[in-house]
């Protein structure tokens, strides 16, 4: 009679091989977290644009003005878009809970620097561009597509988006009131020198 050899791992290569698949993963997420908080902050902008977009298209659409508010009041923030006509609450968005409406310290501030030259990136929501009386965080898009704050006036802007604190995850829209046209905008580093790039 012969004796069976015992096979397997023991206790001890087990725990060593957990122990190295912990390590190796922990290093793999902490590798990741830049890519996550870049894809959050991507979120944020592209859901903000489409739902400029979609209200613009509503109004044209249907022949109807609606409006799309934007709200840094609370986290997350906030994009409703209303049917002005009824004042019923078409939808709406939220951000990423560490994505914000914010002008991040140390973006650029001269008149020849903003985006589409709106504002002086000092207002995170920045509409009513030279007009007074009207609503900075609302626009009011007509059945032609152009864009106009509550007294009828035409409605230029500037919306920035970004992760508190952090200047180079800045974006940023911009709306021409006259034609209801958007561009997006994102913030790059250039030797230290930041500058705004149209995507």
């Amino acid at each position: 009679m012969h004796l069976r050899r015992m096979r397997g791992f023991s206790l001890i290569e087990m725990m060593v091989v957990v122990t190295i698949i912990l390590i190796v993963s922990g290093i793999a997420l902490m590798a990741m977290q830049p890519a996550l908080k870049s894809s959050r902050v991507s979120n944020g902008y592209n859901v903000t644009l489409a739902a400029v977009r979609q209200t613009r298209d509503y109004a044209v659409a249907q022949r109807q003005q609606y409006s799309v508010t934007f709200s840094n009041a609370a986290i997350p923030n906030t994009i409703t878009i209303t049917q002005t006509g009824n004042g019923n609450v078409v939808t709406t968005y939220q951000l990423p809970t560490d994505v914000v409406f914010t002008a991040v310290a140390g973006i650029p501030t001269a008149a020849n620097a903003v985006p589409d030259g709106f504002g002086a990136g000092a207002t995170a929501i920045d509409f009513d561009q030279n007009i007074a009386g009207g609503i900075k965080t609302v626009i009011y898009f007509m059945p032609d597509g152009t864009g106009q704050d509550i007294n009828g006036n035409i409605n230029n802007g500037v919306i920035y988006i970004a992760r508190a604190g952090e200047l180079y995850s800045s974006h940023a829209i911009t709306v021409w009131g006259a034609t209801g046209r958007l561009r997006g905008w994102r913030l790059y580093n250039n030797a230290g020198n930041p500058f705004w790039r149209q995507n």
